[in-house]
């Protein structure tokens, strides 16, 4: 009622019925007792009364409803704490409102804060030190308050130096603050929703956003130049020892949540830009992508099981675009590549050490696995490297090459993975790129492992775009069966990343395809009639579908010139 009927509105055409709204006097009972509601309701409803402040906040603060700032800082004020997080939830609602808007939109929630983040300060230094669940709630909501209120826009004449350096002691304790012991007794695929990591993660979320938007010099607007050079100065030390405490941890086999993971890499990654900054991180840095870069990157025992118990699940995180924004393999990935293309010596060393892994005869597949993983992700800073460029083909034929037999799927997979991020490569000779196609195909073709299957695809595509017409005789002699493949793997699979890969197939090969257009587009449309029955599954899903879509318009785009195949592809899609 309130997100649907809320506001007056028209009728839809003129002289039709005037839609329900909410009447006036109804509004302003609803607004005198929600934030009491929200206090007071247990969680489950406590949830769907907050999206209802939202609303209403949305349309009547400050003009109707300025009484809510009042409300909430009653409840602050009341030593008795069973009303903080309810009234906590409603100001939240309040600044998410603002969360987006432009500085001098912000008015009315700069006065409300100028009473309430004092109020805040308070309650979150009292609690600190209090490890129980409802203290720690509280905390939480406290952070994720402070992070809307700052993500886009720092208001210094609310947060003044002297404020902001309060708030950054508070993140900088949560941030390095050990755990409870008892955590560990809850599986592990579970820990990560404990109140404990959430407040810590959004410690270092809110720390990474700070440094990211206001304390890097050369990157922030010109009303936070100053700033961010006070921010470099005053802050690099404590906060990089509280991200180095995080990822130590790591090292010595502690559990540290994903997220933690990732947004604590991500605050070093953004270090590594400035001289200030890379002074203190320079001496960790080799040690960080020894022994907390490469075990991210290397093939897990989780990845491991779930290749075995289902490897089209395996694909599809594999190949989320959406996971990248919250994985810490990710985050290890940018943090290895900024390393070693902004900073001189960081690429040899590491390649050193890389090197000599894959050379070393102990090296467990996981590990090779790793190090390829690692060399992979720095193929364009290498390729720039005459060094290394000219050593490339040979380190693909001695290297790459024979993981195609490998009895480990993974590390098939990865040589697939590997010729498609090296599919820049200026062979010498010929028949390296003909043996790097034949082996690729027959991955495509013969490999019993789906994931194996949809790297080589992948592969088959780079190499393709990369190469050029000089390539298009690799693949001709078999494009039918490769074709007929491909749709096969994207019905398994519906992954989109191939959808793609058979748009380059047949503009590559439209001559070759004529006799098989029809089926082609058949296959296509029974596949994108699956994905929409099991398009339960949201954005993913839909990226899909238009992948589908988009594949059916380049075939009709590149039969135009042939009436009879044009005519007899309408009918189908």
């Amino acid at each position: 009622m309130v997100s649907g009927s809320w506001v007056d509105r028209e009728p839809d055409t003129p002289g039709a019925p005037v839609p329900f709204s909410v009447h006036e006097q109804d509004r302003a009972l609803i607004r005198d007792n929600v934030v009491d509601a929200v206090v007071l309701a247990p969680d489950i409803i406590r949830i769907q009364l907050a999206v209802c402040v939202s609303q209403i906040v949305k349309h009547d603060f400050p003009g109707r409803w300025p009484q809510i700032v009042d409300k909430i800082t009653i409840y602050l004020q009341n030593p008795d704490p069973a009303g903080w997080l309810g009234s906590l939830l409603c100001l939240y609602q309040l600044v998410k409102n603002y969360e987006y808007k432009k500085s001098e939109e912000r008015g009315p929630l700069r006065e409300a804060m100028n009473l309430l983040l004092p109020q805040l300060y308070g309650i979150i230094t009292q609690l600190m030190p209090d490890e129980s669940q409802q203290a720690v709630s509280v905390q939480k909501q406290i952070l994720k308050i402070y992070f809307a209120l700052t993500q886009y826009v720092l208001p210094l004449d609310l947060i003044t130096k002297e404020v902001f350096s309060q708030w950054m002691e508070v993140l900088r304790v949560i941030a390095e603050s050990d755990v409870p012991a008892h955590t560990l007794q809850v599986d592990e695929e579970e820990r990560p929703q404990l109140i404990w990591w959430k407040r810590k993660k959004w410690a270092l979320h809110t720390l990474t956003r700070l440094f990211e938007r206001y304390g890097s010099p050369g990157s922030v607007t010109k009303e936070y130049k100053e700033f961010s050079e006070w921010y470099l100065k005053t802050f690099s030390g404590g906060i990089l020892a509280s991200m180095l405490k995080n990822l130590d941890q790591f090292r010595q086999k502690v559990y540290v949540s994903p997220r933690v993971m990732q947004q604590a890499l991500n605050y070093i990654n953004t270090s590594i830009s400035h001289a200030h900054s890379w002074k203190l991180i320079k001496p960790h840095m080799l040690q960080i992508i020894q022994d907390i870069v490469f075990p991210l990157m290397s093939y897990s025992e989780s990845d491991a099981e779930l290749w075995d118990t289902d490897p089209y699940e395996y694909i599809r995180i594999k190949f989320d675009i959406f996971e990248d924004f919250v994985s810490p393999v990710t985050a290890a990935q940018t943090l290895l590549h900024s390393a070693c293309k902004k900073r001189k010596e960081m690429l040899q060393k590491t390649m050193n050490l890389l090197l000599s892994i894959i050379q070393t005869a102990g090296t467990t597949p996981s590990q090779k696995d790793g190090a390829l993983h690692m060399i992979g992700t720095m193929a364009d800073i290498l390729l720039k490297k005459p060094v290394y460029k000219e050593q490339m083909e040979k380190f693909l034929v001695e290297i790459c090459f024979p993981e195609f037999n490998s009895p480990h799927g993974h590390l098939r997979a990865r040589a697939c993975w590997v010729l498609h991020y090296f599919s820049d490569v200026k062979y010498k000779n010929e028949q390296v790129l003909a043996e790097a196609f034949r082996l690729t195909v027959n991955s495509l073709l013969h490999d019993k492992e789906p994931p194996v299957k949809v790297e080589a695809a992948i592969a088959v595509q780079m190499m393709l775009s990369s190469k050029g017409e000089s390539a298009r005789k690799y693949l001709e002699p078999q494009i039918r069966e490769i074709t007929l493949e491909l749709l096969k793997i994207i019905r398994e699979t519906e992954n989109d990343d191939l959808t793609s890969v058979m748009q380059k197939i047949v503009c590559t090969y439209t001559e070759q395809l004529v006799p098989v257009a029809v089926d082609i587009c058949q296959h296509l449309v029974g596949t994108f009639a699956q994905v929409l029955e099991s398009a339960d599954a949201g954005d993913e899903k839909a990226i899909t579908a238009m992948g589908l879509l988009n594949t059916m318009e380049t075939i009709l785009a590149v039969m135009e010139d042939r009436p009879e195949v044009h005519g007899a592809l309408e009918p189908v899609i």
